[in-house]
């Protein structure tokens, strides 16, 4: 008995010998496959593409904040008697003794969705132009394909006939 346990215990030992290697083999391979997949992506240009995008949209979001903080809201304050939005407030719990005052600040939401609505017409204007220059692009009329072989052929052979 102990000497086929003995031979047992050695055959699982080389079956699960093999089947690590193999899965080795096997997750080396799609590793592999994946980073040269990657590889072939991000040198495609779409990932630097939209990395720009990222980084010019995050650049220009900070330059409509400013312009709204700096230049809309104030005006917007003087309109609506010289209030500043940013301290607009809604109290839903009181400040009791041993807890502070809880506020809803709707004030600097409202300056939020100002700041999108002209991030949002600033993007519609650029796609529109973009798509205006694609109709440009379009309704150019492509030239006409040259006659093939076959037609050159035929056209010689009507112009013989007509002499």
């Amino acid at each position: 008995m102990q000497i086929v346990s003995s031979i047992d215990s050695e055959f699982t030992i080389l079956k699960l010998y093999k089947t690590s290697c193999y899965f080795s083999r096997s997750k080396t391979k799609h590793t592999m496959g994946m980073m040269k997949e990657f590889k072939e992506f991000a040198m495609r240009g779409n990932l630097v593409d939209m990395a720009v995008g990222v980084v010019m949209g995050a650049a220009f979001g900070k330059i409509v904040s400013a312009f709204v903080d700096g230049m809309v809201m104030p005006v917007v304050g003087l309109l609506t008697s010289g209030k500043d939005f940013s301290s607009l407030t809604f109290e839903i719990q009181a400040a009791t003794a041993d807890k502070p005052a809880v506020y809803i600040y709707y004030g600097t939401f409202i300056t939020v969705v100002i700041d999108f609505l002209i991030v949002a017409f600033a993007v519609f204007m650029v796609v529109k132009a973009l798509n205006r220059m694609k109709k440009k692009e379009e309704a150019a009329p492509a030239a006409p394909p040259a006659p093939s072989n076959e037609e050159k052929l035929l056209m010689e052979i009507r112009d013989a006939l007509k002499k």
